[in-house]
């Protein structure tokens, strides 16, 4: 997939659902089974500054390191620091040769193109995760949508899934976020479970 993608509508997306977080809503359930509303909103943070060097071809400890190495901690200044670093990712993807050559994220080297597309779809499907998690409606932007759509169609059949679980079939004629919610491996009807 030869797609650019413009990430900053939709970072701005994901910033204002994480404004909308509440302190009591951290420790939560979220869709990623692994990862609490806190350690959601950690990996945010992460991912957004590994994907901006990224985009910067700024390689090193942060473009290196697997994300899946522990689980992330949350900064205590997270609610500034989120939407700035969400900014300067989306803001990186858009500088000229970004989205060429080769560059590494998450401890891989592949492709700047595909690079820039999985940044946009970890931000389109946590930006989900986070939204459903703490109750607030989600509206990603439309370009974002699409180009995360189609990178999740290109590997629904691979034999390895990467971070992905297996897919969750949705209903047919499912509108596009739904479908992409099911091939990230997440139920699209996935709510927190009241507290007992």
């Amino acid at each position: 997939m030869s797609v650019q993608v413009d990430l900053r509508a939709q970072a701005e997306v994901v910033a204002k659902v994480a404004a909308g977080v509440a302190d009591e809503q951290l420790d939560g359930p979220t869709p990623c089974p692994e990862y609490s509303v806190r350690e959601l909103l950690a990996h945010l943070v992460h991912l957004s500054v590994a994907f901006r060097d990224a985009g910067r071809k700024d390689l090193g400890p942060t473009t290196n390191t697997d994300p899946n190495a522990a689980i992330p901690e949350l900064p205590a200044d997270w609610r500034e620091a989120l939407p700035v670093r969400l900014a300067e990712l989306a803001a990186a993807w858009r500088q000229p040769g970004a989205w060429e050559g080769m560059t590494q994220a998450g401890g891989f080297t592949f492709p700047a193109a595909e690079a820039g597309l999985v940044a946009c779809n970890e931000i389109v499907i946590h930006g989900w995760d986070l939204a459903r998690a703490t109750g607030q409606d989600y509206a990603p932007d439309p370009g974002a949508l699409d180009a995360s759509l189609r990178l999740l169609e290109a590997g629904k059949d691979e034999a390895e899934r990467g971070p992905f679980g297996p897919v969750v079939a949705v209903r047919a004629g499912a509108p596009a976020l739904e479908q992409a919610v099911g091939l990230s491996g997440r139920r699209p009807d996935w709510a927190p479970q009241p507290v007992a």
